[in-house]
């Protein structure tokens, strides 16, 4: 099993991921988890991947083109794939991710199975 993960921070996920059961599951080959930057992903000279949000207010809201390019740089490489998106419990966009989730859920599995019924 392969999972990537896009985030600002990577190193900070090398260590967590390098112990405990995790950790062994990596060493044994079991799972491939690649940890990528998001901001190599980003256009511009400072690769900043976020921005106020529209309308004021505090804190900073995350770009969608450097995630969006990220995610497409990851299905670029032939592996058919889920994309889970996280954000902050409880946001104002959680239900609207979730049901953007679970649409491209269905849609990914009723394209599975009718790939495996015309191949029976």
């Amino acid at each position: 099993m392969r999972i990537d993960i896009v985030t600002l921070f990577p190193a900070m996920l090398e260590a967590p991921l390098a112990q405990s059961i995790l950790g062994r599951a990596r060493g044994r080959g079991l799972v491939d988890v690649r940890v990528h930057d998001l901001r190599e992903h980003a256009a511009g000279r400072h690769r900043v991947t976020d921005e106020p949000p529209f309308g004021g207010g505090g804190g900073m809201i995350l770009k969608p083109e450097p995630l969006a390019a990220a995610v497409d740089a990851l299905r670029a490489e032939g592996d058919e794939a889920h994309v889970i998106l996280l954000g902050r419990p409880g946001g104002a966009s959680a239900r609207r991710w979730r049901v953007i989730w679970r649409r491209d859920r269905a849609l990914s599995c009723s394209a599975a199975a009718t790939r495996a019924s015309t191949s029976e």
